[in-house]
């Protein structure tokens, strides 16, 4: 099953995607591209696969991608096969912009959407500023955008309030495990107990 996490930048989707890997198992993640320079932080092919804007536009041309877009002045964009690989048998999990989520949701493709929204407006300016990772211009751009993507939330299936990490990780989990046990998931495994029971 397909999980897209989108909100706005420093809304913290990230930590709480790693914080829930680290519980759930049968959970992947789908590793997007970017044209972005790389944070300090940051690990090659963990957090994003690093690569340049003609390499990012050859796959556009391509048509490598299951959703990309430009934010704040980069390429992103989850590829096709990233996506087909690594979903296989398991839940996997796309960390996505609302573009790209939009994208995504207009293509048909079968997911479970959920957005993350931080508390209140000065708590996004704070976790911006103290990741230490962007320049002032780039963290006040990021604001800005943020007023029109946090609109966005109207749109997604769930909302997870970042208010405080344990919470937000412990909603993003019930929402996957809800997820797991629809009827229609678990379908075939009943096919297999009404068996036993001889109907």
């Amino acid at each position: 099953m397909l999980f897209v996490v989108s909100g706005p930048s420093g809304c913290g989707k990230s930590t709480i995607i790693h914080h829930l890997m680290m519980d759930l198992r049968c959970v992947r993640f789908s590793v997007s591209h970017t044209t972005r320079p790389k944070r300090p932080s940051e690990e090659e092919g963990r957090d994003y696969y690093f690569v340049n804007r003609a390499e990012f536009q050859r796959m556009i041309a391509r048509r490598q991608f299951l959703e990309w877009a430009v934010v704040h002045g980069h390429y992103y964009g989850s590829s096709k096969k990233e996506v087909a690989g690594k979903g296989k048998g398991v839940d996997l999990i796309l960390d996505v912009d609302v573009q790209g989520a939009r994208q995504i949701r207009s293509s048909g493709h079968k997911a479970i959407f959920v957005f993350v929204l931080p508390p209140v407006y000065n708590e996004l300016r704070r976790r911006l500023k103290e990741r230490g990772e962007d320049s002032a211009e780039v963290i006040e751009r990021r604001l800005k955008n943020a007023r029109k993507e946090i609109l966005e939330y109207v749109h997604f299936d769930h909302l997870v309030v970042n208010d405080t990490l344990d919470r937000a990780v412990l909603e993003l989990e019930s929402i996957i495990l809800s997820a797991r046990s629809r009827i229609d998931v678990r379908r075939p495994a009943v096919g297999t107990i009404l068996k036993s029971f001889g109907t």
